[in-house]
């Protein structure tokens, strides 16, 4: 279980301190819904390790990652723009970075999210569906156990939006991932979400 407790944030110069409290359990999407500003994406910079909170603890499975680097917490985030390097190819975006890159395991991934043979193909070719089916192949390749999407799909056609929620839905189950997707839309938790919290008067209630 991934579990969020008492945790604290406050921006320099600000009065408002924002407050977490989270569990996802494996194969469970999470919704986390609140007006521009609210609130909810800094939860995802708190996890991810780019805000240090003043208090509490994030722990999975009972092990404490709090004050962990970023490059070592179990969590991958897929962001809604900047995910991809549009001058390489998408077998190279998925492998950049990695210590051990595993080309057949790439393929594969590419394979589940309905990408296969696209390996060769320009990111910049793709369309914006495309491009985030890449983006969130690359964050399965990491086979990180948590992953935070911070409001991926705005943008895409409603047709599209729905078939990567589906993904993201099935992705999650088929590898037992912990999901946190910040959201604005309704319509996206009634569409995957197990659960929904929401941001309010500066602190995450269930909703």
């Amino acid at each position: 279980m991934l579990k969020i407790d008492n945790v604290t944030y406050t921006y320099p110069q600000s009065t408002v301190t924002y407050r977490y409290d989270l569990e996802v359990n494996p194969k469970e999407v999470i919704a986390v819904l609140g007006a521009s500003g609210s609130g909810k994406s800094t939860l995802l910079d708190i996890m991810a390790g780019f805000l240090i909170p003043k208090e509490g603890k994030m722990m999975l499975d009972g092990v404490d990652f709090t004050s962990l680097p970023t490059a070592k917490r179990p969590l991958s985030i897929l962001f809604q723009k900047h995910n991809l390097f549009e001058h390489l190819s998408v077998i190279k975006n998925l492998l950049l970075g990695m210590s051990s890159p595993d080309l057949s395991k790439a393929e594969s991934i590419l394979k589940e999210v309905g990408l296969e043979g696209y390996g060769n193909k320009m990111a910049n070719a793709l369309s914006g569906g495309q491009q985030q089916r890449v983006a969130l192949a690359r964050v399965l390749l990491r086979d990180k156990p948590v992953l935070l999407l911070d409001e991926p799909f705005n943008g895409l056609d409603s047709d599209t939006r729905k078939e990567m929620l589906a993904l993201v839905k099935t992705m999650t189950v088929q590898n037992s991932l912990h999901t946190v997707m910040v959201t604005h839309d309704m319509s996206d938790v009634e569409a995957i979400a197990s659960r929904a919290y929401k941001m309010r008067d500066n602190r995450l209630e269930v909703l």
